[in-house]
């Protein structure tokens, strides 16, 4: 059995600490009472989560973890002490981020990038904040047009960096950032384009899908809505102005205001845009 994934194994006997399960090579560990369910019963074989509990010994959960061994995700911090930080991943223990692993101060009650690794020299599972721990699949077995899912964890000058699929290396431009995105988001998307060394251009709808002006459209009359019919915003905005008011890159934003002037649904104005009445 592993440590930091999903094993599967047999329910070898009950006792009153809960049951223990063993592997092919017979190998023991205790799933505590907790994690016992009516349905289980001997020589059933079920999936567990296998860690140390905080006396460090090996144990069995049938509750799964934020991450798993290798996988990425933000998390909360719950504590910090003389050894580390300790945040929320989802079991009873905190997962320990020891200071050797922090790229930055962290803060009680922040939200910072994690990856789950496993300690050898201690044998026990720990968390990092450091992005170099990460370790990136450089082969895809993605397809351009697949609909995935992706982490945004950092922000750069030509878009935002995402782990696609929990092991790729994804960037959507900043040009097709059409709302509003966080680090720290988990958002679903598509395969635009995979590139030679095998990193992932990736866009927030379907490649030629045709309704995203629409859905951008209908997104810049609700706001004009909320804001009493005007919007301090032109041609000449800039673009972290337009991504502040209105969640959408420049380029998308002027083509919804184009396509609203179109309709007759806006007047355009050297101070802003207004949502015209009807008849007027």
């Amino acid at each position: 059995m592993e440590i930091g994934i999903v094993n599967t194994l047999r329910i070898a006997r009950r006792t009153e600490f809960g049951f223990f399960l063993n592997d092919t090579e017979d190998n023991e560990v205790l799933l505590p009472n907790a994690y016992c369910r009516a349905e289980m019963e001997v020589n059933q074989n079920i999936d567990v989560f296998i860690y140390k509990d905080s006396e460090d010994r090996i144990v069995a959960s049938t509750k799964m973890p934020i991450i798993m061994l290798g996988q990425a995700a933000f998390l909360e911090v719950n504590e910090i002490n003389r050894i580390g930080a300790f945040v929320d991943w989802g079991l009873p223990k905190d997962l320990l981020i020891p200071y050797s692993k922090q790229a930055m101060d962290m803060k009680v009650g922040g939200r910072y990038f994690v990856t789950l690794m496993h300690d050898t020299k201690t044998d026990r599972l720990i968390g990092s904040n450091q992005l170099k721990d990460f370790k990136f699949s450089n082969t895809p077995t993605l397809q351009e047009g697949q609909a995935v899912t992706a982490l945004v964890y950092h922000t750069t000058d030509l878009g935002l960096n995402l782990i696609v699929e929990g092991q790729y290396k994804g960037l959507i431009f900043h040009s097709d950032v059409h709302k509003r995105l966080n680090i720290g988001d988990t958002i679903s998307c598509f395969v635009k384009t995979v590139r030679p060394d095998g990193k992932l251009d990736i866009v927030l709808h379907q490649p030629g899908y045709q309704n995203s002006i629409g859905e951008q459209t209908d997104s810049l009359i609700d706001i004009l809505k909320r804001r009493q019919g005007f919007l301090p915003l032109t041609d000449n905005s800039a673009p972290e102005d337009i991504m502040k008011l209105v969640g959408m890159s420049k380029k998308a934003f002027k083509k919804a205001v184009g396509n609203l002037y179109k309709q007759k649904l806006i007047s355009i104005a050297d101070n802003g845009i207004k949502l015209l009445e009807m008849g007027e």
